[in-house]
């Protein structure tokens, strides 16, 4: 029986493949190899990883198409994109279609490393992890709808409320700002109203609202609640 926490390679060129196997490996995780869209998707369906990376210049098929099959055919599976293209119109197309994070080339295997747990980690209180969420001196009880901070109450407005329910929910993962616009309001507006809300939750959960450890902007792509235990 193999050891390991299964994880899908998906890259076109065999160093980087090697590269990852070889960086991973003593980290606990067992590689498995995919050099095409399509062998990507079969193995995503036989070989059940636990966590995919994927690049998206792939010979077959745009790996954005890869997680949209993914996504439609109701995988649940946590994919992090790991490109070269570091365009804010593909990380954003990426993340509205289901990707988990997105790590642009070159990047460093101890930060590829600390995104895979993440994702690992928001996949398992998905699941049915603990519905109260602590970061730092942040507690958030989403069954009675409590916020705490360094062991305080915090009062929020709905708006407030329902925007960091939802960056609770997916705690280390980039929500783009459609993502959470439709999600709070229903429909995309004008990404302005979102910032004015966001600067108020930083207001009232932040050590210092101008330099957040907390509710992290990824620029021109949306937020990230940061996920540290």
């Amino acid at each position: 029986m193999t050891e390991g926490v299964p994880i899908l390679i998906v890259d076109d060129e065999p160093p980087i493949r090697r590269l990852l196997r070889t960086s991973l490996a003593p980290h606990g995780f067992h590689v498995i190899e995919a050099a095409t869209g399509q062998a990507a998707l079969d193995a995503a369906a036989h070989e059940k990883p636990d966590i995919m990376l994927l690049d998206l210049g792939l010979p077959d098929m745009d790996g954005v198409e890869v997680i949209r099959r993914l996504r439609a055919a109701g995988s649940k599976l946590p994919v992090i994109v790991v490109s070269s293209r570091g365009d804010e119109k593909g990380k954003v197309e990426a993340l509205d279609l289901g990707a988990d994070d997105y790590v642009t080339k070159p990047f460093g295997m101890a930060e590829l490393i600390a995104r895979i747990r993440t994702a690992l980690r928001h996949r398992v209180q998905e699941d049915g992890g603990n519905p109260v969420f602590t970061s730092g001196n942040l507690a958030v009880d989403l069954t009675r709808r409590k916020v705490m901070l360094a062991g305080e109450p915090v009062k929020l407005s709905p708006k407030e409320y329902d925007i960091l329910r939802l960056l609770v929910l997916h705690a280390g993962k980039v929500l783009t700002h459609r993502m959470i616009m439709q999600d709070v309001w229903g429909a995309m507006g004008d990404v302005q109203y979102l910032r004015i809300y966001i600067r108020q939750l930083r207001q009232k959960l932040e050590r210092d609202p101008e330099r957040p450890k907390l509710i992290l902007t990824e620029t021109g792509v949306g937020y990230r609640l940061e996920a540290s235990q």
